[in-house]
């Protein structure tokens, strides 16, 4: 069975502080981005005329001919806004300090790049209502989840995305969401469920068959519909807020621990699953396994859960179980 090494009272007080800091800091950042581009003022011919702004291009549309009504929107628009910016200004240093000692701390870490688009995720509130993390990244979650590391590599150099979305959405959200973080992103034309910024960084879209009829149309990239996506959907996903080696924290909403292992042994068994891949898949989802058994009880894996798996899945969590001793999924 993996060992874990369970976090330190200093460790576990810091992810609970980090936490509350990033929430009150987001909580601004979502009211912020709640408001209007801009409202600016034009003077066309002998007219005053308010204007919404969409873009940093200066696109937008007249609200009408400046009228007091027009003028008191506009003043507290600006009051506002500049109110949150202030707040925001005023939260990032203890945000920014718990950050820090996270990483002096040696807590598990994301890459500097998957980051921002955490960040973005959760400042248009798309992480868990319509969006998961499914790839590696998740893995620094479910350490937090567990209290404890886990001998596994806990980042890596693309970053999985799964739709999750339960109602129709006609709005382009992933899309949009990857251009504000980074201009440069455009879709691999030969993958095209994949989007690559100009540093080679790679973003994968995935989707369950269930959910694929409700991602917009014109939304980018194209995700195939997997049937053991629909694993992912199962139980109680995982929800914490980790650092990132650039020294910024990041949120990360990931599918139950359990679901999660199961399908990267399946996905290791898979002789259409690229061969270099294999081995880690297998050797995380053994190892995530033996964490829940040991760190997660309110994740129990006896008889109860057993009796919930599918054909394709059983097998897997049977040889996890010889593996691991006959008491490793005992009901808690």
């Amino acid at each position: 069975m993996t060992r874990i090494r369970p976090f330190s009272d200093e460790q576990s007080r810091l992810l609970v502080n980090l936490r509350q800091r990033y929430e009150v800091w987001i909580d601004a950042e979502r009211a912020l981005a709640a408001l209007p581009y801009d409202l600016r003022r034009k003077t066309v011919g002998q007219r005053e005329y308010l204007y919404r702004i969409f873009d940093r291009g200066g696109n937008g549309r007249s609200l009408g001919a400046m009228t007091p009504e027009l003028e008191a929107q506009f003043l507290s628009y600006r009051a506002e806004k500049e109110a949150l910016k202030e707040r925001i200004k005023g939260l990032r240093p203890a945000l920014a300090e718990s950050a820090a000692l996270y990483r002096a701390l040696r807590l598990p870490l994301l890459s500097s790049d998957a980051g921002p688009i955490l960040r973005e995720c959760d400042r248009r509130v798309l992480l868990g209502s319509h969006l998961l993390v499914v790839g590696t990244n998740a893995i620094a979650a479910y350490m937090a989840e567990a209290n404890s590391r886990i001998d596994l590599p806990d980042e890596t150099e693309d970053f999985d995305l799964a739709w999750v979305a339960q109602t129709q959405d006609e709005e382009k959200r992933v899309w949009e969401m990857l251009k504000a973080v980074d201009p440069t992103f455009t879709v691999n034309i030969e993958r095209d469920f994949q989007a690559r910024n100009a540093r080679a960084y790679e973003v994968e879209l995935l989707v369950a068959p269930s959910r694929a009829a409700t991602l917009g149309g014109r939304d980018q990239p194209r995700p195939v519909p997997l049937p053991e996506q629909e694993w992912l959907l199962l139980g109680r996903p995982v929800d914490h807020v980790i650092g990132c080696r650039d020294g910024s924290p990041a949120r990360i909403v990931a599918p139950d621990p359990r679901w999660f292992a199961l399908h990267k042994l399946w996905m290791a068994a898979q002789d259409k699953r690229n061969p270099l891949k294999r081995p880690k898949d297998r050797l995380q989802g053994l190892a995530l396994l033996d964490a829940v058994a040991q760190a997660m009880p309110h994740y129990p894996m006896g008889a109860a859960f057993e009796k919930e798996l599918p054909d394709e899945l059983a097998p897997h969590f049977e040889e996890w179980s010889d593996l691991s001793g006959p008491s490793a999924a005992a009901d808690w």
